[in-house]
This record gives structure tokens, sequence and C-alpha cells, in this order.
């Protein structure tokens, strides 16, 4: 951690230099171009006289416009000048915010403790109640269990859950496969792993969704959650009977008062259950 606090330092008092060599050079630039411009103008006048196509009178007026412009530009014009000195306050002031950040890392921080192990935080995480710990805590806690119990189905299906409400759709796919595996009567997993899979897929019920979907509702036909996406599916495809079929006992068992109950009434094709 120090080395990367004094790498940063000097790449910000390199950062500091090129923006002053930027500024130098932006400037001798910007003067370099006005005079090549007002010679060019000035040079171009004189060819004019000499062909002959400007006379005395002319020439004269028309140089003494040129000046008059280029007189004008040059006070109005305000040029930063970037000092030899000013690199040297921008370094010490680069140094001193360095050295005032190291000086709080010492002593707010600890520089020499190690790393905590990744196995130390889950040995923590698992001597706590699990109410009180995050999803993706929780998770870890749960994968070790199901390490050391791989066909413990219930661990199984609680780590998918954890997985599941920690953000990570594919782990909680491959939990739920293995959960099935386990005990391929569980129509609850089944569903699980549907949504999984929809979550997995960006919202997208795919063919292996579906048919998780129809494992879940063939083992148990309460799986209202498996009915739904299985009715959505069907809209997609223009079946109408399949959505009757999926969201009649959906709807049925919705409360009336359930703004679900209203909506899928509204989507069913034919406006009613």
């Amino acid at each position: 951690m120090t080395v990367f606090w004094i790498m940063t330092a000097l790449l910000a008092s390199l950062a500091g230099l090129l923006v002053l060599a930027g500024a130098r050079r932006g400037e001798d630039v910007t003067e370099a171009a006005n005079t090549a411009a007002a010679s060019a103008e000035l040079d171009e006048l004189d060819r004019l006289k000499a062909r002959g196509l400007l006379d005395d009178a002319g020439w004269t007026a028309a140089r003494a416009e040129a000046g008059r412009r280029i007189l004008s530009a040059e006070r109005t014009t305000t040029t930063v000048v970037a000092r030899p000195s000013d690199r040297f306050w921008v370094l010490g002031a680069l140094a001193l915010s360095g050295a005032g950040g190291l000086g709080l890392y010492y002593a707010l921080g600890t520089p020499g403790l190690p790393d905590q192990a990744y196995v130390q935080r889950v040995n923590e995480w698992t001597a706590q109640s699990p109410e009180t710990l995050e999803a993706p805590q929780l998770a870890a806690v749960v994968a070790r269990a199901v390490a050391e119990r791989p066909n413990d189905h219930e661990a199984l299906t609680m780590l998918g859950a954890a997985r599941f409400q920690a953000g990570d759709p594919i782990g909680a796919v491959s939990a739920f496969r293995r959960a099935v595996a386990v005990q391929p009567d569980d129509a609850q997993s089944w569903a699980r792993l549907g949504e999984s899979l929809v979550r997995a897929d960006g919202g997208r019920i795919g063919g292996d969704a579906e048919a998780a979907f129809r494992e879940a509702v063939q083992r148990d036909p309460r799986q209202l959650g498996a009915r739904y996406f299985l009715g959505e599916a069907a809209l997609v495809r223009g079946d109408a009977a399949g959505v009757r079929a999926m969201w009649g006992p959906l709807i049925a068992a919705l409360d009336p008062e359930d703004p679900r109950r209203a909506d899928l009434v509204a989507r069913m094709p034919g406006g009613s259950a």
C-alpha cells in the first residue's frame, strides 16, 4: 500500500510538469502564429503593390490599417506566462499533498496489517446470525456448507436463493440444477431454477426456463409463479389457449383486490378468465 501511494505521488508530480510544459508550449505557439499571420498580411500588401494592384496611397493606408489591427489584437490578448518558478510551486504543492496523504494514512490507517484472507471473513460470517448477513455473505456461508455436504438438498436450495438475492443468477442456476438433480420431485426448486434462468437471460423466457417451469407445474399445479411465466411465454407465441390454461388458475387464486389480478385479466386473450 505504501508503494502505491509513493507511485501515485510521483505520477501526480509528472502530470503537473506536463501541464506546465504544455502551457508554455501553447503560449509559444500562439505568439508564433500571431507573428506569422501579421508578417504574411504585410508581405501580401507588398506583393500587391509590386504587381501594380495597389497605388502608393492605397498601400500606405492598407499597411496602416493592418498595423492598427495587429496592435489592437496584442492589447486585447491576455498572455499567461508560465514562469520557471511556477513549476516549483506546483511541485511543492503536490509534494505537500502527497506527504499529507501519507501522514494521514500512517496516523489513521494500519499499513502493517496484512490482507484479511477471504476464508477468515467467511469464518466470521459463519459465527454470526444469518439474519444479520447480507445476501453475498450468506451465499458464501452456505456455499461452504454445500462444499462439505454436496448432496444436501436443503443447503443447495438455500444457496440458490442466496445467490439469486445477491444478484448472481448464474450461480443460482448452478445451485438449483444440483438441487433438482438430488431431489427431482421438488416443484419449488424447478420453479426457482426457471426464474434464475429468466434473470440470467435478461428477462427472456428461453427454452430451458420454460422447460423448468413446466416441470414445476407438472409436479405441483399450485406453482403460481411458474404458471405466470408459462403464460407470458404463451402470450409471446400468440398461444391464446396456453395463456388461458396457465393464467386462469392464477387469476382465480389471486385476491380480487390484488392489482396483479386486474392486470392479468386485462392481458388475457378475450379479456376474462
